[in-house]
């Protein structure tokens, strides 16, 4: 449920996100994003209730969701792009360390110093943050290769003489295609993240930790490679090739009944996991105009988080009645699913013009 109720809120947050930008700016917009999840998790210290907890959940998701769209859009205004893939590919390393080392970390300060020390991390973190944010500069000559601006201010969409979709303000179809691999993507995801201690334990693995790590590291080490490679040939290869890999780790997991193949699996899940994330950012950015980043993002994200939650619901149900082995099989079909539909997609825009911009290859 506090899952659930988090990611609702952070979808119905990205939802508002371009009535936000058209008033705020960028800058602003994202000062209150992460102000808000400040807030949130402050006010753990003063809850003597669930509902008062729910209530929170809320609070904590809706900042969360602007700050995470609008930081992926603001470094895509400072990244030339012609380096947007190796660009986006270093801003990810921050996601990933701390998806993957997030929770060792929060087991090991709930371990030695309960709750009032996870919580007292938490919000030290996002006051950095907040200053951090603060400091982050209006204009920069970097973007105007990309952009011409950083346009932290407010900005009017601009006009093409025809009137908008009623719902154009909200999603971006544009980028639907990259936000459905995001939602197969976030639906495995989920899964390792809310079952693979759990499955560890069960098969008499005590040192999951190890997992993460390794997951951190090949997260990370996969970006020097990537990143390049989606600049000199696109998004085709990076994309197919992550997503063999998040197979391959997938089907480990299924056989894993040691520690060794548990970190061989970790090994393939972090690199695919490295490889796509940025990839499908860089690629969201590239499909639209400078001002439809920050909806652009939002869409993504939302479908990202989409999955990730029911993932965690329905990859769950699966645990209950089959056990974690089918379920990472499962999991691993979702990445068959997101290969289909990705080639599917590119075969049909193998004909147009932009072929290496609509997720193919020079």
């Amino acid at each position: 449920m506090m899952l659930g109720i988090f990611t609702f809120s952070a979808v119905l947050s990205r939802l508002l996100i371009s009535i936000g930008l058209r008033k705020f700016g960028k800058r602003k917009l994202l000062l209150i994003g992460v102000a808000i999840s400040l807030i949130g998790m402050t006010g753990h210290y003063a809850v003597d209730s669930i509902s008062a907890l729910l209530l929170l959940r809320v609070i904590h998701g809706f900042g969360f969701g602007i700050a995470t769209a609008l930081y992926v859009t603001l470094v895509s205004d400072v990244i030339p792009s012609a380096r947007r893939g190796e660009g986006m590919g270093y801003f990810a390393m921050g996601n990933a360390v701390s998806f993957s080392l997030g929770p060792l970390l929060g087991l090991w300060l709930l371990e030695h110093y309960n709750y009032t020390g996870l919580f007292g991390a938490g919000v030290i973190i996002l006051a950095i943050t907040l200053v951090m944010t603060l400091l982050i500069r209006k204009t920069g000559a970097q973007a105007k290769e990309s952009t011409g601006t950083i346009a932290t201010e407010p900005v009017e969409p601009h006009s093409t003489g025809k009137k908008p979709a009623a719902w154009a303000g909200i999603i971006e179809p544009k980028v639907l295609v990259p936000s459905t691999l995001g939602l197969f993507v976030g639906f495995s995801f989920g899964g390792l993240l809310s079952f693979v201690t759990l499955f560890s334990m069960e098969i008499g693995i005590k040192e999951t930790g190890y997992f993460f790590l390794v997951v951190a590291i090949s997260e990370v080490l996969i970006r020097f490679v990537s990143g390049p490679l989606f600049d000199r040939k696109g998004p085709f290869w990076v994309l197919v090739g992550a997503a063999i890999l998040c197979i391959i780790g997938c089907v480990l997991l299924y056989y894993t009944d040691s520690m060794a193949m548990l970190m061989l699996a970790g090994i393939f899940s972090g690199a695919g996991f490295g490889a796509m994330f940025p990839a499908l950012q860089a690629w969201v950015i590239n499909l639209v105009e400078p001002e439809r980043r920050g909806v652009a993002s939002a869409t993504y994200y939302n479908f990202l988080d989409i999955g990730i939650g029911f993932g965690s619901i329905l990859l769950g149900v699966v645990v209950s009645m089959t056990g974690y082995a089918t379920m990472f099989l499962l999991s691993g079909i979702m990445y068959v699913l997101y290969l289909v539909v990705y080639l599917m997609y590119v075969l049909r825009q193998r004909s147009g013009s932009e072929w290496k911009k609509n997720g193919g290859t020079k």
